[in-house]
């Protein structure tokens, strides 16, 4: 403890919190630097999937747990993109650092193994409560949806962001490559979104495929937002925050382990 105050580390209530301070203003500004890609990105690619599935679909599809398909489709794509991109900011950061080399300068300093999960989150939870802002306005302009309770939304928004930058967190520590990094994402994150009830209410699956739906966390995030956003869901919300938070609870355990130990970290 002498050593730190020696170094002119701000530690309170043994919480480095000058450390994790600056380890998330850096995730944050790493996104913000090129919010062009971070940012802009996800609202177009949000409207091009409105605009692909009224085009599609047009009037003649019939409302879907008393909305229209559209309002019912708008809170899955919002959650999707949310939950992409706070994957995408914690694993591109870790991946990147490892492959370029320079790991060492955030593995280096003083900070405790949950300041440095907790640190990459704050980075997660900044880029998609942006995203989820940029959309949300974008929705109200585009299909004039407004949210219900906004703040249920809020809460999903913030869950989604901490269970998949932390499952970010996880998939970057076991690649060393970036064809492994799209490897994961390729096989584990977009069958998670697809298959979650975006595009669908589960009450049209057959019961098995319902209760399997049931054990997919992101059906749950989606479900959520769905509820936030139109008032309406599948599944009670208080169910579905119990399911996130042992999720999250599971996939930031390990990811601390990890980071306690070094593995696949330090050369």
């Amino acid at each position: 403890m002498d050593d730190l105050q020696n170094m002119g580390v701000r530690r309170f209530g043994h919480v480095n919190w000058l450390g994790l301070w600056s380890l998330g203003w850096r995730e944050n500004r790493r996104f913000l630097s090129v919010w062009q890609q971070t940012v802009l990105a996800p609202l177009i690619t949000a409207g091009l999937f409105l605009t692909v599935f009224a085009l599609a679909f047009g009037q003649g599809r019939a409302d879907i747990m008393g909305v229209p398909f559209l309002n019912f489709l708008a809170p899955g794509i919002l959650m999707m993109t949310v939950i992409q991109n706070a994957f995408a900011n914690t694993s591109s950061s870790i991946v990147v650092a490892k492959v370029q080399g320079n790991i060492v300068d955030t593995l280096m300093p003083p900070l405790a193994p949950w300041e440095l999960v907790a640190g990459y989150l704050m980075g997660a939870v900044g880029r998609s409560l942006i995203v989820a802002v940029v959309i949300i306005a974008g929705l109200a302009v585009s299909i004039g949806q407004g949210i219900a309770h906004p703040l249920w939304t809020l809460v999903w928004v913030v869950l989604g962001s901490m269970l998949m930058g932390a499952l970010g967190i996880l998939a970057s520590i076991l690649a060393n490559k970036f064809d492994q990094m799209a490897a994961f994402t390729n096989f584990v994150i977009t069958p998670l979104s697809f298959l979650s009830g975006t595009f669908y209410s589960v009450e049209a699956l057959p019961p098995f495929f319902q209760a399997l739906s049931h054990w997919n966390p992101v059906f749950f995030l989606i479900d959520g937002a769905r509820y936030g956003i139109l008032g309406t869901s599948d599944a009670s919300p208080w169910q579905g925050v119990g399911v996130v938070l042992v999720w999250l609870a599971i996939v930031t355990g390990i990811c601390w382990y990890w980071f306690r130990i070094g593995f696949r970290m330090k050369p």
